[in-house]
């Protein structure tokens, strides 16, 4: 067992499979999870600066630091549900959220994230909104997965494009270029 493996065996969660099921680098997991803990706390805190924006009449500052103090709420309850322990059904829904596809999650901390910089486009409403959307990127990377390999793309490439780089059938090596290759339709 690596270190790596053992240092992932102490940070599971209870009830969670020791392997994978899917196909993220354990790094992205643990940065998904970090940022997302991190920023969440950070819009707390700066969503609370934003609603001491009414003591000068700045409604729409409160409106968008009540979103941003939610919106990290959330998000903690979702990315660590040990910080969050007073609230009775927090695991169940950290679990819920667990069990659905990264794309769910990244769209869900992106739509949550756009309200308030939209309402106040403040500095501590970028910053901290804008590290929930930084979240919600990552978790969207994590969607993606890794990239294919170049014999993996080239084979899944129509047979006509996969044998030339000019898309024209002929056989020609990658350094040709459009003026060396004489197959190309040049205009006169």
């Amino acid at each position: 067992m690596s270190f790596s493996d053992k240092i992932a065996a102490i940070m599971a969660r209870p009830g969670q499979d020791p392997t994978a099921k899917d196909d993220v680098p354990w790094w992205m997991k643990y940065l998904g999870r970090g940022v997302g803990t991190v920023g969440s706390i950070i819009a707390i805190l700066l969503g609370v600066w934003n609603c001491v924006g009414i003591l000068v009449g700045n409604v729409l500052g409160l409106i968008s630091g009540m979103w941003q103090i939610i919106a990290g709420f959330l998000v903690i309850c979702c990315e660590a549900p040990c910080c969050c322990m007073f609230v009775d059904h927090v695991q169940r829904v950290s679990d819920w959220v667990d069990r659905r596809p990264y794309w769910n999650r990244a769209l869900g901390y992106v739509l949550l994230s756009i309200p308030p910089i939209i309402l106040s486009a403040g500095l501590s409403t970028i910053f901290g909104s804008g590290l929930i959307f930084t979240t919600g990127v990552i978790y969207g990377m994590m969607a993606l997965g890794r990239k294919a390999s170049r014999q993996d793309m080239a084979a899944a490439a129509s047979p006509q494009f996969a044998t030339s780089p000019t898309g024209l059938g002929g056989q020609s090596d990658h350094n040709t270029t459009l003026m060396e290759d004489p197959d190309v339709w040049r205009p006169t």
